[in-house]
């Protein structure tokens, strides 16, 4: 093939189409003195342990997303943990969860002597698939969490109607998709009761954070009694008796259930209060920014954007560590890596190959026994054997080979978003000259 220098890969001797990366493009959060105000405020007060602060943010998040109950934790993975125990999962159940995502979207229920059930993951929308999900209910099952990878939405509707035939629970992990919508409905908002990570490095990001939302009264104080005894009618140092916790459990009131302490700290909930504020303007600038950088690479070979159908009503939100799908059989078989490999060549250093890794292959999940019992904890409480081994679930296996990681922009500044476009562009495009 001949090539002259502007068509050149950088791999291979050619000019970069990205000389140099500007940080402040992806930089976040989004820090302030408002921000930092109000984090000192918490700390000469030494109100970090206290509450009020994390009520009126819990109110705030929940009117935000449109639901009646919010409920702060430490961090997400405390929030899927509350958020299963309040669905009655307990030793011998199993929960149905895809197995490309983090370990924190289900490996929890393992410590509630519960196993997991993994599923397959759509290769478009890299979200759980809804036909790998009917054939996997038992008896035993009782809940199906789905997980808004990278932003994108879930297939909800499907998903929704399998589980009210079975009458299981339906659990979101919103920890990619603060703000998302699916068919203009806020993620968080579409099963029985979601939690989600709010860490550093988040779209909607205040610390080590977390937070439940339901609906379902019930289940919100059932979250409460499992892990925030302050709040179960019991006073506490810091905190007047609130009596949140009604009928049966309110006989555990001062204690928690779980024993676990799940609150959130206030330097983190203040920083959540003004970042609200501000976050839907800062993820409408971030989804100009991302959907001109695959507006700007629709049709070439090889590459796809991993958003919804425009005019679906369906949206990333703060498109949380992008995504693109590869189909290597456009570009004559160029592996995923390789392609990376020549983009983070042309000076674009968030090009890699593939997302979170399968976990239905880890051991945790075939051999860890928790409880010292002298068995797997997964098999322990007379659940079904669902271990699956690698080979079972070959979407999710094979992610490296069908995705690859974009640049999360954080500003919409067109002439530099058209050159990151042009880098993945000109890989494509030239991708002869590396088969």
């Amino acid at each position: 093939m001949t090539t002259n220098n502007r068509t050149q890969l950088a791999l291979l001797g050619g000019p970069k189409t990205v000389e140099q990366e500007d940080a402040a493009l992806f930089h976040w959060p989004i820090v302030t003195a408002e921000d930092e105000q109000a984090v000192l405020d918490v700390l000469r007060a030494g109100a970090m342990s206290r509450t009020d602060i994390t009520k009126a943010f819990e109110r705030e998040y929940a009117d935000w997303v449109g639901v009646p109950y919010g409920l702060g934790y430490c961090n997400g993975t405390a929030a899927l943990l509350g958020a299963f125990w309040a669905c009655g999962i307990g030793a011998g159940d199993e929960v149905i969860c895809p197995a490309m995502t983090y370990w924190a979207s289900c490996a929890a229920v393992l410590h509630l002597g519960a196993t997991v059930n993994f599923a397959d993951i759509d290769p478009v929308t890299l979200c759980v698939d809804p036909n790998d999900i009917e054939h996997r209910i038992g008896p035993r099952t009782k809940a199906i969490v789905v997980v808004h990878y990278a932003g994108h939405p879930c297939d909800m509707d499907p998903i929704l109607a399998i589980a009210r035939k079975h009458g299981v629970k339906v659990i979101e992990d919103v920890s990619h998709a603060h703000g998302s919508l699916y068919q203009g409905r806020p993620c968080g908002t579409l099963g029985d009761i979601a939690g989600m990570s709010m860490m550093c490095g988040k779209s909607f990001a205040i610390g080590e954070a977390g937070m439940l939302l339901t609906n379902d009264q019930e289940l919100y104080e059932r979250a409460i009694a499992y892990g925030h005894y302050e709040r179960t009618g019991g006073p506490s140092r810091f905190a007047a008796a609130e009596g949140a916790v009604h009928g049966e459990l309110a006989r555990f009131k001062g204690l928690p259930i779980g024993g676990h302490k799940h609150r959130m700290n206030q330097t983190c909930s203040a920083m959540g209060r003004v970042q609200l504020k501000y976050y839907p303007a800062r993820i409408a600038e971030i989804q100009k920014a991302m959907n001109r950088f695959w507006d700007l690479l629709e049709g070439v070979p090889g590459i796809r954007a991993h958003r919804p159908p425009k005019g679906s009503g369906s949206t990333m939100g703060g498109w949380y560590y992008p995504r693109g799908l590869y189909r290597a059989d456009e570009l004559g078989g160029l592996p995923c890596a390789k392609f990376c490999e020549a983009v983070r060549a042309e000076g674009v250093a968030a090009a890699g190959p593939g997302a979170n890794f399968a976990l239905h292959t880890h051991p945790v999940f075939h051999e860890a026994d928790i409880f010292h019992q002298g068995q797997p904890t997964a098999t322990a409480f007379g659940q079904r054997d669902v271990r699956q081994g690698p080979g079972t679930l070959p979407v999710a296996e094979r992610i490296a080979q069908l995705a690859f990681s974009a640049p999360w922009f954080k500003y919409d500044r067109p002439a530099v978003i058209e050159r990151y476009a042009a880098a993945y562009r000109k890989v494509a495009e030239q991708a002869g000259q590396l088969v």
